[in-house]
């Protein structure tokens, strides 16, 4: 662990920083800081001041100082991530680069030149009014930033096809802990000079360097766009049509599943607000829930009607019911299952953890059924949805927080889920990262040699441990600590 400056020294660099800094730039209003102290994994930690830079140099001014006299600098975007990557866990100062929200297109090289700051969403909606798409699309899109993204190697609905945030970012810009500028790569098709710290930085989650700047690389705007959500008796119908068409090659946009613990969380929830009628499918009875797929194909207008045709006969073979959509708006109808899901889960409990895990596609199955035992065994409720296509679940625990029993055996149900998804030669995170939340398991996925080899690259670059700390690779003990409970809304994936 890295020895930071005690709290007089601390507070003799910010007086030092408030000289060279202007002082709209540098905030301690309780308030602000209340905010800054978490993310959406609720676990908070108050930093001891909130840095909002003007421009580079004060940027390198802040680190510069830190690094010098040994302040925890963690820089943070939306505050979206849900594993306390952005929570300041040592204090010190936040370094937030929001307001680095210019966007760029350069409709000719089909790249996006942003800043840390920009919304994802934000950045493909430019993109397309330049007939350009930007795929990469977390749940979070509407708020996440780039900079965030890229710190945890951000996927999304459209994963399966498009991939992740890492096969989309072309160059980087940002600072080393020091205080140094650097530039890692160019908008160029072609650049080999020299070591890829482009792709070290990705999803390095803050701990490495300061990402202030990117390029991304765009696709053509795909042509047209169709939704189908299907209802299955029960998990392994769904899932073994998930194997029919990726065996068939279909290779769609996006290919949703949702076990029938999420969705009967949704019916219910519409239920309780007599909305049931306002569905765009009927459901017999909302005690026995099917489970669901939602998939959406994309390409040009003859490629879609191709695909579709073929498609239609995978998904109705084993389901109760197939709804195709005949509009942008029903399309919308039946992504709000998907949408408002996540939220309805709340009526099962006032906390939930969002494991996001990835397995090999033939142990999707073996993972659903043991969700369903470790509920048995433990009477919380672990309902479950995710990119099917490319194996990342978001299997949840639900349970309520000042239940002394209940958050022992949450602790004792996301031990489990770790335990078995590295047995079932899967990974502890796909899209969320390590941040605090899934630091314990670091050692389940890794082993001491990879550890040490990653600890000498955090060493090399940070050799002060001033970025980010207590991140990824020290055990965090999570459940005993200050939560945040306002929140649990906001942030929602």
């Amino acid at each position: 662990m890295a020895a930071f400056a005690n709290p007089r020294a601390r507070g003799q660099a910010l007086r030092q920083l408030r000289r060279q800094l202007s002082p709209e730039h540098i905030c301690t209003d309780e308030q602000a800081m209340r905010t800054a102290s978490l993310d959406g994994a609720r676990i908070t930690h108050m930093p001891e001041a909130l840095i909002r830079p003007a421009g580079d140099a004060d940027i390198a001014t802040v680190l510069r100082l830190a690094n010098k006299h040994r302040v925890p600098i963690t820089t943070r975007g939306a505050g979206s991530a849900t594993t306390g990557a952005t929570t300041p866990i040592r204090g010190g100062w936040v370094l937030d680069l929001s307001a680095w929200d210019d966007i760029r297109i350069d409709a000719v090289s089909g790249y996006a030149h942003v800043g840390a700051g920009a919304v994802n969403a934000k950045v493909n909606e430019a993109a397309e009014r330049k007939g350009w798409f930007y795929p990469p699309d977390p749940s979070s899109k509407n708020y996440c930033t780039i900079g965030g993204n890229i710190a945890c190697n951000a996927g999304g609905l459209r994963a399966a096809k498009y991939g992740v945030t890492r096969d989309y970012v072309v160059a980087l810009e940002g600072f080393l802990p020091t205080g140094e500028p650097v530039k890692w790569g160019l908008p160029l098709k072609k650049f080999v000079s020299g070591y890829n710290l482009r792709d070290l930085w990705t999803g390095s989650e803050g701990t490495l360097g300061v990402i202030t700047r990117a390029t991304l690389r765009l696709i053509p705007k795909p042509e047209t766009r169709t939704t189908f959500l299907a209802a299955y008796v029960d998990e392994a119908r769904a899932l073994r049509t998930v194997k029919s068409i990726l065996k068939a090659r279909m290779q769609p946009a996006i290919l949703e599943f949702l076990d029938r613990q999420t969705v009967s969380c949704f019916l219910k929830k519409h239920a309780a607000a007599g909305t049931l009628t306002s569905l765009p499918f009927r459901i017999e009875n909302i005690d026995t829930p099917p489970a669901m797929l939602l998939l959406e194909l994309d390409g040009d207008a003859a490629q879609v009607r191709k695909l579709q045709r073929e498609v239609k006969p995978l998904l109705s073979e084993k389901s109760v019911w197939l709804k195709h959509a005949r509009s942008t708006e029903e399309a919308e109808a039946l992504w709000n299952v998907r949408r408002k899901s996540s939220q309805a889960m709340f009526q099962l409990g006032d906390t939930k953890l969002n494991e996001d895990i990835v397995v090999p596609l033939d142990s999707q199955l073996p993972l659903l059924r043991y969700t369903l035992e470790l509920k048995k065994k433990t009477g919380l409720a672990t309902p479950t949805f995710g990119h099917a296509a490319d194996g990342n679940f978001h299997v949840h625990v639900m349970f309520d927080w000042d239940d002394a029993g209940q958050r022992a055996r949450a602790k004792e149900s996301i031990d489990l889920i770790m335990h078995k998804v590295v047995e079932l030669g899967g990974a502890i995170t796909g899209e969320h990262g390590i941040g605090l939340a899934k630091s314990p398991y670091l050692r389940l996925q890794h082993t001491e040699a990879e550890i040490r080899a990653m600890q000498a690259i955090k060493d090399a670059l940070d050799p002060n441990g001033i970025l980010n700390p207590g991140k990824i690779f020290e055990p965090f003990d999570m459940w005993e600590q200050p939560r945040e409970r306002s929140w649990r809304f906001r942030w929602d994936h």
